[in-house]
């Protein structure tokens, strides 16, 4: 795969500095989508202003099973890489889950089921660009207003990091995990649907 645009190079601009140097843990380099999105400093800081990483409504576990389902099925194996690789010890997924996540179904039995719930969230929003009132009402048994909010925007937030990663090529980072090949398989085949009209 040839990367589409070459990412910054450092000495960055010292806010594009701070930024990074804020988001990244210490000694870990920053991410290529953030250097690539330095490329353009008023992108990168409205990405950055917009990421819902910081503690909200959702814990850490909730937002990663919606990131990673967002990221998979949009098959940008780069942040599923790089969310895999950094959170999934931390928030407990099992070996089954992670498969779940890129290939699963918000049934399968290794997912609670509100885990379960925000799988199918996440579906129904990059399936029909909505959720039905069945789901809905599911969900609002489940989540507060709050975090229903949370939820929608953040799937919306990784379809745009996924168009990013996936649109201008990014490549995989070194230590990213691996996304499995049906995920990629199923993006590959989604583009070549629409391609065809």
């Amino acid at each position: 795969m040839t990367i589409r645009i070459e990412p910054a190079a450092p000495p960055f601009a010292p806010e594009i500095e701070k930024r990074l140097a804020a988001i990244m843990p210490e000694g870990v380099p920053p991410l290529t989508l953030f250097t690539t999105l330095a490329r353009n400093p008023r992108v990168f800081q409205r990405f950055m202003d917009g990421g819902l990483l910081d503690k909200g409504t959702l814990s850490l576990r909730q937002r990663e099973i919606v990131i990673d389902r967002a990221c998979a099925r949009c098959g940008s194996s780069y942040e599923w890489g790089v969310h895999v690789a950094f959170f999934a010890d931390r928030v407990g997924f099992t070996g089954d889950q992670i498969q779940s996540l890129a290939t699963g179904t918000g049934n399968d039995p290794c997912w609670e089921e509100s885990e379960g719930l925000l799988l199918k969230l996440v579906d129904a929003l990059h399936d029909t660009n909505g959720i039905d009132d069945a789901l809905y009402a599911a969900l609002a048994r489940a989540f507060s207003a709050e975090q229903l909010i949370e939820l929608v925007v953040l799937t919306g937030f990784y379809h745009t990091v996924s168009f990013v990663t996936n649109g201008l090529k990014i490549a995989d980072e070194a230590f990213g995990a691996p996304l499995p090949r049906a995920a990629l398989r199923q993006r590959d085949q989604d583009g070549a649907r629409v391609a065809g009209g």
